[in-house]
């Protein structure tokens, strides 16, 4: 189909992992077994935080929600990615593509105002113990969530309907899910418009959230070496270490995949930060809490003892 002078492309194919042709089928083991563990992980997660009465607090209900977030996050792009590793269609129709496109930068963006919210509600839990349960109220709690999930239902939308307004005259995707700076390469005319937005948007939905957890960070750890005694200062610290592995991670992953300078030379690295931002992150959520977070340990113990009686 012709829309003045360009092809109306109406789908695309998937680059994928073709520089590693040989690995394909070592890859699609490797990405399926970190795929089944990472839904296992949160589900398991989630559904410990429901039924453990101990976990009813504002920090478990965030890291529930974080939880669902990545579990989402990860069937956006995982199943997709998995179908191209091990079968010969790697097509997309552009409604698929914009759809995947939405979800994926919905929910990026929704764990990364999620993990902010969790540092507030460290804050508040350390430097403000007393007044705790009054400023971390349900109606609080929900009204963060509310919010993480509507700045990633608006970003999404506007950068998803900037994209696929522009004209397409190619339909090889060089990556392996519909991410924006990939599909915008395939556009017939000069997008700096729209990367100068996409630009704009990553330094606001990265390093803004980034730095509101070092901002609450910072008051933490001063208010914690304040505390009088060793065994006061370490258990200050260890309700604050799983949180901080994932932030750690989940900004630094982010912040090397889309506030480096693009290089042409530089697909195969790309593609394994890409990697690590969508299988290994959501992962880490799930195993980091189940082994460093005490009170999530002595839940799940809890459950397997009433498994086994």
């Amino acid at each position: 189909m012709e829309r003045g002078n360009h092809t109306l492309i109406t789908e695309f194919v998937f680059q994928g992992f073709s520089s590693f042709r040989e690995h394909q089928l070592g890859l699609f083991v490797v990405f399926l077994a970190l795929y089944i563990v990472t839904l296992a992980g949160n589900a398991v997660i989630v559904t410990i935080i429901r039924t453990d009465p101990h976990l009813h607090t504002p920090m478990y209900f965030f890291l529930s929600m974080l939880s669902s977030s990545e579990t989402v996050y990860t069937l956006v792009i995982l199943p997709r990615m998995l179908s191209s590793l091990v079968g010969t269609n790697r097509s997309i129709s552009r409604a698929g593509c914009a759809t995947q496109m939405f979800f994926f930068v919905t929910f990026g963006i929704t764990n990364c105002f999620l993990l902010t919210a969790m540092g507030y509600d460290r804050y508040v839990a350390i430097c403000n113990p007393l007044r705790y349960t009054l400023i971390m109220n349900k109606r609080v709690c929900v009204q963060l969530v509310g919010g993480a999930c509507g700045i990633g239902l608006i970003v999404a939308t506007t950068q998803v309907t900037s994209v696929f307004r522009l004209p397409f005259c190619a339909t090889k995707v060089v990556h392996f899910f519909c991410d924006i700076r990939p599909v915008m390469k395939l556009s017939c005319v000069d997008t700096s418009v729209n990367e100068t937005l996409t630009v704009i948007v990553s330094v606001l939905v990265i390093l803004v959230p980034m730095g509101l957890v070092f901002i609450s960070y910072v008051l933490i750890i001063s208010t914690v070496l304040k505390i009088p005694s060793a065994r006061g200062r370490k258990k200050a610290f260890a309700t604050c270490a799983s949180h901080l592995t994932v932030v750690v991670v989940h900004y630094g992953c982010a912040s090397v995949a889309y506030l480096k300078p693009k290089s042409e030379n530089a697909r195969d690295q790309d593609q394994l930060i890409s990697v690590t931002y969508t299988v290994v992150t959501p992962l880490l959520n799930p195993v980091v809490y189940a082994l460093r977070n005490k009170e999530v340990k002595d839940a799940l113990l809890r459950a397997a003892g009433r498994k086994l009686s």
